[in-house]
């Protein structure tokens, strides 16, 4: 084993992370951590990519990468130098030359043309418009002679329709006032966390109730590293950090959920206020994913309780 690696285990170690952790939180292939930590960096795939892995590596286990890379450089092979071509540069003279002509014949005409149309606008309107004064002056001339008319129909009409408007008054009804009953909320269904199946260090639990619910992790006996992920194993950190004895946090959810733990023996971990099994109590990792169904009432919809797919696939998820 080389220095290098072993300054590496030894800092994954004291953080009670196995390489199935860095493995998740580096998104970095096991063997090649294992090549690492044992100074076998022939099987990785190349020169370059042992420089990222150690660096990615050691940011995980809280060192500094790049005094990391400065101490133990000589310990890692050198990239090969690749020959640096310089690009040849030809002289564009007359290609410049011609697009400035064309730009100023371009911009003159586009001068001439912006004028020439502000004149045509202005003849047209203009021309237009003595013709319209006398259109409107004949239009009010007419307009002057219907009102003049029309008077004496109006004033009978208006006659009739107060009327007509005393008489629909004294016959209407006033409208009965209905109040609508208060609607009571449903009842939600209890948020029990109900366990489908084990697999090894990895449990699958299902919630049958659809809206937020709560995690909450505690450390009971020591300090240990805990990770929260959305949807499963390859979804986005939601939390990542180290609890100490007797620290807690608490998390939201509304889909599923991934939940990883390195010491199962010494974390306490509830959904909803109840506590989720953690397997035998041992000192080693423990995961949990958490899955939603919507329970759909049958009554006045005439639906059966199930597993929701409106979305696509809540359900499982590839394990660990």
């Amino acid at each position: 084993m080389s220095d290098l690696g072993a300054l590496l285990r030894k800092a994954r170690e004291q953080r009670g992370y196995s390489l199935d952790d860095i493995q998740d939180l580096t998104k970095i292939r096991k063997r090649y951590l294992e090549a690492i930590e044992d100074g076998d960096y022939s099987i990785l795939p190349g020169s370059f990519y042992v420089r990222a892995f150690v660096k990615n590596y050691a940011e995980t286990v809280g060192l500094d990468a790049e005094e990391v890379l400065r101490l133990y450089q000589h310990e890692m092979p050198t990239p090969p130098q690749e020959p640096v071509v310089e690009p040849v540069q030809r002289p564009r003279r007359s290609q410049v030359h011609t697009t400035d002509r064309w730009s100023r014949w371009g911009f003159r005409a586009l001068m001439w043309s912006f004028l020439i149309l502000i004149v045509v606008i202005v003849y047209v309107f203009y021309i237009n418009n003595p013709t319209d004064d006398v259109n409107t002056a004949d239009d009010q001339t007419k307009l002057t002679d219907k009102i003049d008319t029309g008077k004496p129909a109006e004033s009978g009409a208006g006659t009739n329709n107060t009327s007509s408007g005393t008489t629909n008054g004294q016959n209407a009804t006033k409208p009965e006032t209905v109040t609508p009953d208060p609607v009571v909320p449903a009842t939600p269904p209890a948020t029990v966390p109900t366990l489908v199946k084990s697999s090894g260090s990895m449990d699958y639990y299902e919630i049958a109730t659809a809206g937020t619910h709560t995690i909450e992790i505690k450390a009971t006996g020591g300090a240990c590293w805990i990770g929260i992920r959305n949807k499963d194993r390859n979804g986005k950190y939601v939390e990542n950090t180290t609890l100490q004895d007797g620290e807690s946090i608490t998390s939201e959810f509304t889909g599923p959920t991934y939940i990883s733990v390195a010491k199962a023996n010494i974390v306490e971990v509830k959904i909803d206020g109840h506590v989720l099994d953690d397997g035998d109590k041992v000192s080693k990792s423990h995961r949990f994913q958490l899955n939603l169904a919507d329970t759909v009432s049958g009554g006045a919809n005439g639906q059966a309780t199930g597993t929701d797919e409106s979305g696509g696939q809540s359900g499982n998820t590839a394990t660990e």
